[in-house]
């Protein structure tokens, strides 16, 4: 209590000039008076930076006393807050590398201290490169690897103030990963990284603790690793997961050789979608980012986390990344997730969400999926019906999001055009009207428009198929609103 007595009769001047002393509890004090100062007051803030009070800060971040090295990190934790010539100010004074060094005392509060300024640094795109240039691999060897879980125990034993020091590293690793390619490759190549955070997932679903925060970040960190992922893998890998290419592979013409039985004898071999000569059997480092085993955790993830719709959708968001685009791979995983991970029903019954972010990763991983399946004729039945639901009546309603109903209109279009099955059912549900209302009526804002020419897409391709033309027709005079009504019930009913 003594210490907040003496704060009171301080002022800032004495109290900056204090870090410069050689005195320890001086010390102690002008770091205390900053931090209680700080807290609330933006003056206060601008005034120790403009007395010179930040350098002073850094240079007792490597204190011998460790009491002196949590007063100073403590007042730098509230000086930098929400202030940006503070936290330049702090990089431009060395603070980086003095706030890692420090990080090797076994101090739980020192250590909450450091990750905290390390997240609020983090939060800057200007400063992140730099950020992770000068952190990335001390964070991971110091505070990720150790407290994530893995090692022989399996098991995360965090205190309470190691939840928080985990809590605000992740934090700053994941606005680091949203960067550039850069610092994304950086992260993939950290050694340990990308094996703790899996890890650190996979405990906490062992232990029922799937939606506590420290795991959002994770998965968040995950789907940002899995942006843009097979442009920027190496070369080599690329060429791997590529497989034989077309021309050398004379037995068919499919790429996915892995899932296409030709005979017997291949039948037997491909039976099990487990076993993948690309990749090894238990996968390291960023080679988890593209293996078939990360399906299954983002699945269980799925499954398992209720509450917490943002580690729902960085999974979903992991998984629209790792099956986008044309690469052989992003193909065979979106087998994996179909025919080995049975997903689709999953997937479907996540799209009750009421959150817009979560439904435009899931309706982006289904276009994915609608893509690469083999059976669409298959997929339609189990789909459209409850994806034509989900489609607003017009351009002119809010929800869902044209994303939202851009990815929709996607996933119906991989599906009609390859199978007239999708264009019947479309039909059925009473998909036709709200398509032809999404197309025609509109505010012509760049999302709206965008949304109109996904589904005049759809309905061009479905035009293709003319013994379907006496269905469409039937429908689109114009249902008079009582006959629909009983029409959507019948056709309900009917389906069971």
């Amino acid at each position: 209590g003594s210490i907040h007595t003496i704060i009171h009769n301080l002022d800032m001047t004495t109290a900056v000039s204090y870090l410069s002393s050689t005195d320890v509890a001086m010390q102690m004090l002008g770091a205390a008076y900053i931090q209680h100062q700080c807290y609330h007051s933006n003056d206060a803030k601008t005034m120790v930076r403009s007395l010179k009070g930040i350098s002073a800060l850094v240079q007792l971040f490597s204190s011998e006393n460790q009491e002196v090295q949590r007063y100073a990190t403590g007042a730098t934790r509230n000086l930098i807050y929400e202030n940006m010539d503070n936290k330049t100010a702090l990089i431009e004074a060395g603070g980086i590398s003095k706030l890692i060094g420090a990080l090797r005392e076994p101090d739980d509060e020192l250590r909450k201290n450091i990750t905290g300024i390390l997240w609020n640094l983090s939060s800057k795109d200007s400063l992140k490169e730099r950020l992770a240039r000068e952190s990335l691999s001390e964070l991971t060897e110091r505070v990720l690897v150790p407290l994530s879980g893995g090692g022989d125990a399996g098991v995360i034993q965090q205190s309470a103030s190691e939840v928080d020091i985990f809590y605000n590293t992740t934090g700053c690793l994941r606005n680091l990963s949203s960067v550039n390619e850069r610092t994304r490759q950086q992260m993939r190549e950290t050694r340990g990284l990308v094996d703790s955070l899996v890890g650190y997932i996979e405990n906490s679903l062992l232990e029922g603790k799937g939606e506590d925060k420290g795991v959002e970040n994770c998965v968040c960190v995950l789907r940002n690793l899995s942006y843009q992922l097979y442009s920027e893998i190496p070369t080599s890998v690329q060429m791997r997961l590529e497989g034989p290419t077309r021309a050398q592979d004379k037995r068919h013409n499919d790429p996915i050789g892995c899932f296409t039985p030709q005979s017997k004898k291949e039948k037997d071999r491909n039976q099990d979608l487990t076993t993948f000569s690309e990749v090894a059997r238990v996968p390291k480092g960023a080679e988890w980012l593209w293996h078939p085993q990360i399906v299954a955790l983002y699945n269980r993830i799925l499954q398992n986390t209720e509450t917490n719709a943002a580690t729902r959708e960085g999974a979903a968001g992991a998984l629209q990344n790792i099956t986008a685009g044309d690469s052989r791979w992003a193909s065979v995983l979106s087998r994996v997730a179909l025919e080995q991970e049975r997903m689709l029903p999953v997937i479907l019954d996540l799209l009750r969400s009421p959150t817009d972010a979560e439904l435009r990763s899931l309706t982006g991983l289904l276009r994915n999926l609608s893509r690469h399946c083999k059976n669409k004729a298959d997929m339609a039945t189990k789909v459209v019906n409850i994806l034509v639901n989900k489609l607003p009546s017009d351009g002119h309603q809010k929800e869902p999001s044209s994303d939202v109903v851009v990815n929709i209109c996607g996933v119906l279009n991989s599906l009609v055009t390859g199978s007239s099955l999708a264009a019947r059912d479309i039909t059925y549900f009473d998909g036709l009207p709200k398509l032809v209302s999404i197309k025609t009526s509109h505010d012509n804002s760049p999302g709206k428009l965008k949304a109109a020419r996904a589904a005049s897409t759809v309905l061009s391709n479905m035009f293709q198929y003319t013994k379907l033309h006496k269905d469409y027709k039937q429908v689109s005079l114009s249902v008079k609103p009582s006959l629909k009504s009983t029409y959507e019930c019948v056709t309900v009913q009917s389906r069971k």
